[in-house]
C-alpha cells in the first residue's frame, strides 16, 4: 500500500512538495514501527472478543443477551480497525505478516480482507474522485448532483430523502459488507483466497450454530439484529466523516498527491479517547499522507502536517465530532436537492 501511493506522489507534479514534508517526518522520527502499542491493543481486543463470547454461553436465553450484542458490535469495530491497519502495513514491517494479522482478523467479524483491501487501496489512490474512489460509487447514496441525477427507481427516493436516512441506512452496513465480502471472493477466485474462504464459511457457521443453539429464535434474531447493526452504525459514523462532505473532484482535476488527499479529507478534534473510538481514523488527513505509518504517531505528526499547509496555503479542514456529521448531512442534503423540487409544469 504505502509503496503505491508513494509512487503515485513521486510522478505528480508536485512531488517535490510531497517529498519536502515527508522529509521533515522522517527527521522527527515517525516512521517507525510501534510493536507494543499493538500487542497490548490486539491482546485486549481478543481478551474482549473471547470474554464477550464466554460470557455470551454463560448469559443463556435471556434478553440480557442485547446489552453483550452492543459490547461485541464495540469489540468487531476494534477488530476491524485492526484489520485496517495491518492493509496498510502499520503494524510489522513485512507485508506477508501484515497480510495474516490482516486475514485473522477479517475472518474474526465475517469479513474478505483481501476485497476490502483492493477497495481501500482505490480510495487511497483516488479520495473523493467522482469517477475512481469507490466510497464514493455508492447505489443508495448520492455524492454529487450528477450521481443524483442517474438515480432511478427506489434509489432515486432514498438519494431525495438521503440526509433523512443516512444514520438508519449505517445500520445496514454490516449485512452490507458480509455480502460484498462474499460476492467479490466469489469473483476474485476462490481457490486464490482459499484461506479467506474457509474463515469467511467457519465465521458464519459457527456465529450462527452459537446463536441458535443458545438463543431461542426471536432472541436470537434480535441478537444479531442488535450485533450486526450497531456494528454497522459504527463503522459507518467512523469511516464517513473523513470524507464525506468535502470537495469531490470531477475527471481531469489534478491538484497532485499532497494536496488531493489534504483537500478532500477532514480530521475530527479530540484527545486519546476520540482516537481509540474511531481507530486513528480521526486524523484522516495524516493517514492519508502517510498510510503506513502506526496509529499512535498519528496525532504526533498532526502539528507538523497543518503547519506545513499553512506555510503552503493548503486549506486544513477540522472539525468538532458532532460538527463533523452535520457537515455530512448537509452535504448530503444539497446533493439530493434536484431531486426533491417539484416538477416543472409541461
Amino acid at each position: 500500500m504505502s509503496d503505491s501511493v508513494r509512487a503515485a506522489a513521486v510522478a505528480t507534479p508536485a512531488a517535490q512538495e510531497y517529498a519536502e514534508l515527508r522529509g521533515l517526518v522522517k527527521g522527527a522520527g515517525l516512521l517507525r514501527r510501534r510493536y507494543r502499542f499493538y500487542a497490548v491493543t490486539m491482546s485486549v481486543n481478543l481478551l474482549a472478543f473471547v470474554g464477550g463470547w464466554v460470557a455470551f454461553v454463560f448469559i443463556g436465553d435471556s434478553w440480557w443477551q442485547l446489552p453483550l450484542a452492543a459490547f461485541l458490535a464495540v469489540v468487531f469495530a476494534q477488530l476491524s480497525f485492526i484489520g485496517h491497519d495491518a492493509g496498510h502495513r502499520q503494524i510489522l514491517r513485512g507485508r506477508t505478516a501484515n497480510d495474516v494479522v490482516g486475514i485473522v482478523h477479517a475472518g474474526l467479524v465475517g469479513l474478505s480482507y483481501s476485497t476490502w483491501v483492493d477497495q481501500h487501496n482505490r480510495h487511497h489512490a483516488h479520495p473523493n474522485d467522482a469517477h475512481r474512489d469507490p466510497d464514493v460509487d455508492i447505489a443508495v447514496l448520492a455524492f454529487t448532483r450528477e450521481q443524483a441525477r442517474e438515480k432511478r427507481g427506489p434509489l432515486r427516493w432514498v438519494a431525495a430523502h438521503q440526509a433523512v436516512l443516512f444514520f438508519p441506512l449505517l445500520l445496514l452496513e454490516a449485512f452490507s459488507l458480509h455480502v460484498s465480502s462474499v460476492s467479490r471472493l466469489r469473483a476474485m477466485g476462490v481457490r486464490t483466497h482459499r484461506v479467506e474462504a474457509l474463515l469467511l464459511a467457519a465465521h458464519f457457521a459457527v456465529y450462527l450454530t452459537a446463536v441458535f443453539l443458545v438463543l431461542s429464535p426471536l432472541v436470537g434474531v434480535a441478537f444479531i439484529l442488535v450485533h450486526q447493526c450497531l456494528w454497522g452504525l459504527y463503522m459507518g459514523c467512523s469511516f464517513a466523516p473523513g470524507h464525506k462532505g468535502m470537495p469531490v473532484l470531477e475527471e481531469g482535476e489534478n491538484p497532485g498527491f499532497l494536496r488531493r488527499q489534504v483537500v478532500t479529507t477532514r480530521n475530527i478534534r479530540g484527545g486519546r479517547g476520540v482516537s481509540w473510538v474511531l481507530g486513528g481514523l480521526n486524523y484522516q488527513i495524516e493517514h492519508h499522507l502517510f498510510p503506513s505509518m502506526a496509529r499512535p504517531d498519528l496525532r504526533l505528526v498532526q502539528p507538523i502536517v497543518r503547519d506545513f499547509c499553512a506555510r503552503h496555503a493548503i486549506d486544513y479542514a477540522e472539525s468538532g465530532w458532532l460538527r463533523t456529521y452535520g457537515h455530512v448531512l448537509a452535504h448530503l442534503h444539497e446533493t439530493s436537492a434536484p431531486l426533491r423540487a417539484a416538477p416543472q409544469p409541461a
